[in-house]
């Protein structure tokens, strides 16, 4: 049984605690990560050093993964491409195998990407293996909140692939710091690669 896991893909960001007036110049004008990042407000000495850009996924089927992704859960697609594996930097395929590299976002145009990678040429071993209902050691899941899950979870279930694995519950999180109470509504999925989903609203 092979378990495809999420690589999550980090960025540096220019500027550190303690910067002074030379330092945060040069990251609000040198620093492609400061430059982009959709934290606006946030002042440069306050920024931590590394963004965690996206999750990616390497894929059984792209199309059903697009249903979930794009269709179900409304992310937008804001890179489609092929590319030429190396097989080695990114263990996956033989060097000079061909894949098709998907990435897509939500609200933030920079951090929380999802990205999906179909290697086709040639396909990988493994496939139409059966994948896990249970998580386990070392493997990993995506929480997402949208504003209807109701919706979300229900045009999940009508992809071919997609698992269940209870039904819509409300599911309440202890407060930080003595606040009140988090209140969720949702479920919980396996995407058609076999990649755990949380599908959660916030209804305070």
């Amino acid at each position: 049984m092979r378990i495809f896991g999420i690589a999550l893909a980090t960025a540096a960001v220019a500027g550190c605690s303690g910067a002074g007036p030379a330092s945060e110049e040069a990251a609000n004008e040198g620093s492609p990560q400061a430059a982009n990042r959709a934290m606006e407000g946030v002042d440069v000495s306050e920024r931590l050093p590394t963004d965690i850009r996206r999750a990616s996924i390497v894929v059984r089927d792209m199309e059903r993964s697009l249903e979930f992704y794009q269709g179900a859960l409304g992310l937008e697609i804001n890179y489609d491409t092929v590319v030429e594996l190396s097989g080695v930097n990114l263990p996956v395929g033989e060097p000079g195998n061909k894949a098709r590299l998907v990435l897509l976002n939500g609200n933030d145009p920079y951090i929380g990407w999802v990205g999906l990678l179909d290697p086709f040429e040639p396909e990988l071993e493994g496939v139409d293996d059966p994948y896990p209902t249970r998580l386990a050691p070392g493997t990993a899941f995506l929480v997402v909140n949208t504003d209807d899950a109701e919706k979300a979870c229900e045009a999940a279930t009508k992809i071919e692939g997609v698992t269940m694995t209870g039904p819509i519950r409300l599911q309440v999180y202890p407060g930080r710091d003595g606040r009140p109470d988090i209140n969720v509504r949702g479920c919980n999925v396996f995407d058609p690669n076999g990649v755990a989903v949380e599908i959660n609203q916030l209804l305070n």
